[in-house]
């Protein structure tokens, strides 16, 4: 027993010693306190003869300041203690209150300054501005995928929830304002998602961030079929209307149902364990300079070639013909699973 006790006192000495001022002032300031509260119990106990659940009472709502009349008329020397223990005890919990308050901010401004670095080291990345219904699905499908996103949102609801319930790099503020898509290091990123609900600002970002970064890729969201237009011209390589996607998506559920279900089945959800997926042929890759015959790709990769997009003109030529010439940087899109796309991309597409 003694060989125990003699453990547990090495190993809080031992905490004592590595623990923060802070935490080390709240722990002894809550002993102290503990210490009051059994002083002031004994101490009515015996200078007022009053039991020792009053005793307890009365030193509580003294400490606590909560200004309940007295359990019973204090003498001369009763009051005198009460005064005393007032004075101390309340100074005690105003220590604690403030430096638990101290920890809280502290804490905070740690978290902060951690992922301020954690962006600040971040590069090749996509900025997502916007985190609501359409936006929340992009960061978890890019998130999937490998792929690194900074998240700006300003809405105090939905940062909390970001914080809570994934593992995002985030920046809290208005993305119309141009030192916060800077922290976001746009300058870094490859790509820049606009899902802001308002067209308008989705046209002012688009404008901000082709000046800041006049390569990036940038993909907005309209609300409004009108308004792609004027997203195209402030600069924005891609222009989706969800609303026109879903409801193309329900006409074709319609129309072509065989379609749609093949659709579903093997691009959407893998039920077949098939994906479509991008190659880009390096140069002095085993496919440049090559045709699709010619190097046995069926064969060798089992993957099926949708199309080519010719790097020089950007055309992309659907269901190409097996003598057509794979030339260096063309892009290849393919349907396969994935240990058929990752041997294309390592054994046929990489220098």
């Amino acid at each position: 027993m003694r060989s125990y006790v003699s453990h547990l006192y090495d190993q809080a000495v031992s905490w004592l010693a590595q623990a923060d001022p802070t935490h080390r002032e709240i722990l002894y300031a809550s002993l102290f306190l503990f210490f009051l509260f059994i002083t002031g119990t004994v101490g009515y106990h015996f200078s007022e003869g009053w039991g020792w659940f009053d005793g307890f009472y009365q030193t509580f709502v003294t400490i606590t300041t909560i200004g309940f009349g007295e359990v019973e008329p204090l003498s001369r020397r009763g009051r005198v203690f009460t005064v005393l223990l007032a004075v101390i005890g309340i100074g005690t919990v105003g220590v604690i209150g403030t430096r638990i308050a101290q920890m809280l901010v502290s804490s905070q401004h740690l978290r902060e300054r951690h992922m301020k670095q954690r962006i600040e080291r971040t590069s090749d990345h996509y900025v997502l501005c916007g985190y609501g219904t359409v936006g929340a699905r992009i960061a978890r499908d890019l998130n999937e995928s490998g792929e690194r996103v900074v998240v700006i949102e300003n809405d105090p609801e939905v940062i909390e929830e970001i914080k809570e319930n994934t593992d995002l790099l985030l920046v809290e503020g208005d993305a119309e304002e141009e030192n916060v898509v800077e922290e976001a290091g746009i300058a870094r990123a490859h790509g820049l998602v606009l899902a802001l609900p308002e067209d308008s600002a989705n046209v002012f970002v688009t404008l901000m961030a082709r000046e800041l970064n006049p390569d990036i890729f940038i993909l907005a969201r309209t609300g409004y079929h009108r308004n792609r237009r004027k997203l195209l011209n402030a600069g924005a390589d891609k222009v989706i209307a969800p609303d026109e996607v879903g409801a193309d998506r329900m006409a074709q559920v319609i129309l072509r149902p065989t379609v749609d279900q093949f659709m579903e089945n093997v691009l959407r959800t893998g039920a077949l364990g098939l994906e479509m997926e991008e190659a880009v042929i390096e140069d002095g890759s085993l496919l440049a300079g090559s045709s699709l015959a010619d190097s046995n790709f069926r064969q060798e990769f089992e993957a099926i070639v949708i199309g080519i997009k010719d790097h020089d003109s950007g055309e992309m030529n659907f269901n190409p013909h097996p003598q057509d010439e794979l030339e260096a940087n063309d892009t290849l899109v393919v349907l396969g699973n994935n240990e058929m796309i990752e041997r294309l991309q390592q054994e046929g597409c990489t220098a």
